[in-house]
């Protein structure tokens, strides 16, 4: 009989999320360099520096439509190296750029490639758990996953400091490798030959007439859209917002790092709170608590400056305890009914996710200049419509 896991859970947990930090690692660990990079690239506008995060995740709603179906035909394993692969050549072109265009070309392609390991570590881990279940091995996953946004700025800025902003892409190029042996090591093939399916158009095509006759699947993604999006231009704007309106510049990856700390202690405890109380009412109760943080914000500050910077951390703080118990409860709830498809419909069900946030997040960062009450306002609207959503589909529920 095929093993299907690693030695021990631990280290297919610690695998999964390796697998998934590359994609945080090659975000959070340019946080610090976009200036500096904007900069080298002759761009005028700060604002146009969030293209450098922002873009990242196109290429992470785009990829999952080709790796996904591939995943489902060629088996898990393979899709994942063409992945590494191709951010590999990506992070090349990042590092001989001259403009911004060519920059953010990169870092779309460097999206397409990281895509395929964090979709497939996503259906590996569907293919062997399911339910309140899956969404334990997902937190913890993100457990292990949150730690490289608490460290990877820090380590942006150390290479930043005594080497060059390419270095950080060379740096991401070693892990990647590192990772991919890894994963060849020890990781055992987790797609059954009676799954695998012919890779051809009509299977995409199939995949979302099956995903769209299941109503939850696609309001609990469009649910996803609007918190990755609201959460992505915190990403983006947060070197901003620190640096340059709080002249924060030094401590900033340290801030950075505490907030992550912040979803990471929620993710901690949806772990165990998810088996006992179950992913809905996680949900529900999460969904409020970030609407009302949000509105409280805008009612205490709409008027007036940015508040001392204590005040604004701790609002951020109770924002993301809120969101560490979305990711991944959110996801899992979207791909419980369809795991018989998990490939396909993890690739469907993350570029809807992608096309709803990635607009999301480039609207509302185009009005972050002076302060940070436009991505408080972001919040509460993505969090408001998120909760009438949520609701429509409880309501659906009880009709049947």
């Amino acid at each position: 009989m095929q093993k299907k896991q690693p030695t021990s859970q631990f280290e297919f947990v610690a695998l999964m999320a390796s697998l998934m930090s590359v994609v945080a690692l090659s975000i959070d660990a340019l946080l610090p360099a976009l200036d500096i990079i904007g900069f080298d690239m002759g761009v005028t506008d700060i604002v146009d520096n969030q293209l450098l995060v922002t873009m990242i995740f196109l290429g992470l709603g785009i990829g999952p439509l080709l790796f996904g179906p591939l995943s489902d035909s060629l088996g898990r394993k393979p899709v994942v190296y063409m992945g590494f692969v191709l951010f590999i050549i990506a992070s090349f072109i990042c590092v001989t750029a001259s403009s911004l265009e060519v920059m953010v070309l990169g870092r779309i392609l460097q999206g397409i490639g990281l895509s395929a390991p964090r979709t497939i570590s996503i259906a590996i881990i569907r293919d062997m758990f399911r339910g309140d279940y899956m969404a334990r091995i997902m937190s913890f996953v993100t457990v292990v996953f949150i730690l490289i946004p608490v460290i990877a700025p820090t380590m942006g800025k150390f290479i930043l400091d005594y080497y060059s902003w390419e270095s950080i892409f060379y740096v991401q190029i070693g892990i990647s490798l590192l990772v991919s042996f890894w994963f060849w090591k020890r990781q055992p093939e987790t797609l059954s030959p009676e799954n695998k399916k012919r890779f051809t158009p009509q299977v995409f095509v199939s995949g979302f007439k099956e995903l769209i006759r299941h109503r939850r699947t696609i309001g609990f993604t469009i649910i996803s859209g609007f918190v990755t999006g609201s959460f992505m231009v915190y990403l983006s704007s947060s070197q901003q917002i620190f640096e340059i309106q709080y002249d924060l510049k030094e401590v900033f990856p340290f801030i950075f790092a505490g907030l992550a700390l912040s979803i990471g202690t929620a993710i901690f405890l949806n772990g165990t709170l998810v088996v006992r109380y179950g992913m809905e009412k996680l949900i529900t109760t999460s969904l409020l608590s970030f609407f009302i943080v949000s509105f409280v914000y805008i009612i205490l500050f709409h008027n007036s400056e940015n508040p001392p910077i204590e005040i604004l951390i701790i609002f951020f703080a109770l924002q993301f305890f809120s969101i560490g118990f979305l990711f991944g409860n959110l996801r899992a709830m979207a791909m419980d009914p369809v795991g018989h498809i998990a490939g396909i419909a993890s690739a469907i069900t993350g570029f809807i996710a992608i096309l709803i946030a990635v607009p999301v997040s480039v609207f509302i960062g185009r009005f972050i200049q002076d302060t940070a009450l436009p991505l408080f306002i972001g919040f509460s609207i993505c969090s408001g419509l998120s909760i009438l959503l949520l609701f429509y589909l409880k309501f659906q529920k009880k009709k049947h």
